[in-house]
This record gives C-alpha cells, sequence and structure tokens, in this order.
C-alpha cells in the first residue's frame, strides 16, 4: 500500500474493494484506520455489484497475465514488474467512455457516452 500511495499523483483518500478475503483483512483495516483511509466494499446482498470490478479484471489483468496460478515468490515479483508497467500503459493511453445517461424508448435502451478519456485525463480534469 505504501508503494501505491507513493506512486499516486493525488491524495488517497480511500479504497473501494469487493467482498473477497483477499482484500479484506485485518491488516488493511488496521492500516487504513491509521492513515485516515475511508475504506468501503461492495454492498451487502447486491451480487451484481462485483461484475463492474471484474469486467475491468479481465479487460485488464486477465489479458495481461491471463487464468494461470501464480505462487512463488519469482512468480509475484514478475507479477509486480508487470503491473508496475501495466499500470501506466491503462491510466495514461487506454481511453474508456463513462455512461452518462441510460433512457428506456418503448422496448430498447438508449444510453449516451461521455467522451473517451484515459484514467489520468478524467483525474486531471477533476483536480483542475
Amino acid at each position: 500500500m505504501l508503494e501505491i500511495k507513493e506512486l499516486l499523483p493525488f491524495e488517497m483518500l480511500g479504497i473501494d474493494s469487493d467482498k473477497g478475503g483477499e482484500f479484506i483483512n485485518a491488516h488493511l483495516l488496521r492500516y487504513c484506520r491509521k492513515q485516515g483511509i475511508t475504506f468501503t466494499r461492495g454492498r451487502a446482498y447486491k451480487k451484481n455489484d462485483n461484475c463492474y470490478v471484474e469486467q475491468k479484471n479481465c479487460a485488464v489483468v486477465r489479458k495481461a497475465v491471463w487464468y494461470k496460478r501464480y505462487d512463488t515468490e519469482e512468480e509475484l515479483k514478475v507479477l509486480n514488474e508487470i503491473y508496475r508497467e501495466l499500470r501506466l500503459l491503462v491510466n495514461f493511453f487506454y481511453p474508456s467512455m463513462k455512461l452518462i445517461e441510460k433512457t428506456r424508448v418503448g422496448s430498447k435502451v438508449k444510453k449516451k457516452y461521455d467522451i473517451a478519456r484515459t484514467s489520468y485525463q478524467g483525474c486531471d480534469d477533476r483536480i483542475g
């Protein structure tokens, strides 16, 4: 978490995770409380919330490292190196569009999207 926090171009105010045990543990909760970071997780009994996180997981993580299980320290080092570079690629070069409106017209749903921008551009727009 310290490495992630240092790499962010802005202050970390919160962490949002799914309900998986790999993210929710006493160490992370204690760290967040100590640092004054809000820690939230998926809504209880709303199993469909997780699909949005998993969609991004598939689009980014699975395409880069597949579905193989990585268990050794050496594999962890390699994964961390991949993720260190992947974050730059995804945040600075992969644009995505945010859904801003959905309107039902009869039996069809009309969707309106914001302009495509990278995660960095989105943060830059919000920060100023």
